[in-house]
């Protein structure tokens, strides 16, 4: 098993800071990749984060009602060793199914 450390995403538009309005999770839940982690209250808006992976939440590094900076730690899990920093797949490449007339035919 690995550690992995995900730390707060910039939510965009000079946002440097975010305030941890509620966890979605608790400290060894298991969770899957893109489910629900913790709403987050920015200057513009309150902002529901999804998982960056699918593993064992180890520690949250922040409190409800505490406030953190973009990049500071958030959420950190214990991953299996071969999905350790991998946050979504390269799909494979596969030869066009059909293909495709690029000129009108003629009548």
């Amino acid at each position: 098993m690995a550690e992995v450390t995900f730390p707060l995403p910039d939510l965009g538009e000079g946002l440097i800071s975010a305030k941890v309005l509620e966890w979605l999770v608790a400290e060894g839940e298991f969770v899957e990749r893109n489910a629900p982690l913790v709403e987050v209250e920015t200057t513009k808006a309150a902002v529901e984060i999804p998982s960056p992976q699918s593993g064992k939440i180890l520690r949250l590094h922040v409190g409800e009602d505490e406030e953190l900076a973009v990049g500071e730690p958030l959420v950190t899990f214990a991953v299996a060793d071969d999905k350790a920093g991998i946050v979504g797949t390269v799909p494979e490449e596969k030869k066009p199914a059909r293909r495709v007339r690029l000129t009108p035919p003629e009548d």
